[in-house]
């Protein structure tokens, strides 16, 4: 077992892509060692994804691209303005609200972080802002997205925990809200020790219009959760109608949707789509590896003769999926991990409703760290900066975001409360 990480890790040194790196890392092992048919690497890669409640995940990232493209976008940013623009670095927290708002209509980061950058990051430019600090902002906000519900992480993780998705989906509620005030706490500091300005207090009228204006994509989280809480509609269902909701703003009623950039948006879902498939099924025959060779029941093992507590196992799985999450995909670490720690938190009586928060709360860290940190890219074309300008000003939000994963970890009510209150379990 050894020998297949030393061969994955070897792979991700030469620049491998991360799928390709499990895969043929996979494939060497299964050849060389237990006596298995070369074409079960296909048949669990394959299998991996063929799964009923994965089927929300095209259409989360279609309900996101129509989003950008339909002037959903550019509403909400309006609205943010008119919210809290007046107060000091009046954009920056501009970027948060967006995406906060952004987050319970799309359930991608990536999505969100390149919508809101795309508008955000130039407009801070002509304020003053250092842009480096601009795109810091909007990566550490981009986070968000997968918290806040509805989230394309949590129905992979309630897939492979056997977890209610609903219940997940209110989970990180709170603790997506909670990591919003943070950073925002942050950047009143930064803005003040800086003198970044304040935008105009915007008028009743200009307040009144843009929440007019912002209500209908509002409607979107109510469609998507109100659904799957009345148990109306499965979470793909509730997927389905929330692109198709975003469908009809863009087209019917802001009309900034036409039917000639369809079929830009549904091969960029396409490729979003095969993005996160391909690293979901090329991290099957690895996991079925470990299950063979017993890694469940041997970190099981090793953590029983530790003889650990609760906070203490939940500090050293925190700090090793921090490490992961610098040099894999989240959802690759995901799919491997899950598994193999389920048994274990199971025994130390730790809820997988509430670890399923901790662990993509992790994931999100680690989109905007190097070296593969995926929204730290994006932010980074975005803003025409050098990954080192990113992380001189990304870092203190890093820090943020960390310490908020902490009083998520130790503060489990934060993430039950309200799955309790609104879906308890019968």
């Amino acid at each position: 077992m050894i020998t297949l990480f030393l061969l994955m890790l070897a792979l991700f040194a030469i620049a491998m892509p991360v799928a390709w790196s499990m895969a043929i890392a996979s494939t060497i092992y299964m050849a060389l060692g237990p006596k298995v048919p070369l074409q079960g690497v296909v048949q669990r890669m394959i299998g991996g994804i063929d799964t009923f409640p994965l089927l929300a995940i095209p259409f989360f990232i279609l309900a996101g691209n129509l989003m950008n493209t339909g002037g959903v976008t550019n509403r909400l940013v309006a609205f943010s303005k008119a919210l809290v623009g007046h107060i000091r670095g009046g954009l920056a927290h501009v970027v948060v609200v967006t995406n906060m708002i952004m987050a319970g209509m799309s359930g991608s980061g990536i999505a969100d972080a390149a919508g809101s950058g795309a508008v955000l990051i130039p407009a801070m430019q002509r304020a003053r802002y250092s842009v480096p600090f601009a795109a810091a902002v909007v990566a550490a906000a981009g986070t968000i997205g997968p918290i806040i519900p509805p989230s394309i992480p949590f129905v992979i993780y309630g897939s492979l925990a056997n977890t209610s998705i609903g219940r997940l989906l209110l989970a990180g509620a709170v603790p997506g809200v909670l990591m919003g005030l943070m950073l925002m706490g942050y950047i009143c500091v930064v803005a003040k020790r800086r003198d970044y300005p304040a935008e105009v207090r915007a008028s009743r009228h200009a307040l009144t219009r843009a929440t007019l204006q912002a209500i209908p994509p509002m409607g979107m989280p109510v469609i998507i959760l109100g659904g799957i809480i009345g148990g109306v509609m499965t979470p793909t269902e509730a997927a389905a109608a929330g692109a198709m909701y975003a469908f009809v703003l863009g087209f019917f009623i802001y009309r900034e949707l036409r039917l000639q950039d369809l079929p830009k948006i549904i091969t960029e879902s396409v490729m979003g789509t095969a993005a996160v498939a391909i690293i979901i099924s090329a991290a099957q025959p690895m996991s079925w590896i470990l299950t063979y060779e017993q890694a469940p029941m041997k970190v099981l093992a090793l953590f029983q003769d530790a003889e650990l507590s609760k906070g203490m196992l939940l500090l050293i799985l925190n700090v090793i999926l921090l490490i992961l999450g610098c040099f894999m995909e989240g959802l690759a670490v995901m799919v491997m991990a899950v598994p193999v720690l389920m048994p274990l938190l199971k025994i130390a009586g730790v809820d997988p409703l509430h670890f399923g928060v901790v662990f993509v709360l992790n994931a999100m860290i680690g989109t905007i760290t190097p070296p593969v940190g995926t929204i730290m890219y994006v932010v980074c074309a975005l803003g025409k900066i050098s990954i080192g300008q990113f992380i001189r000003e990304a870092w203190p939000l890093i820090v943020v975001l960390i310490l908020c994963l902490f009083i998520v970890t130790y503060v489990p009510i934060l993430s039950t409360w309200l799955p309790d209150l609104v879906m308890p379990m019968r």
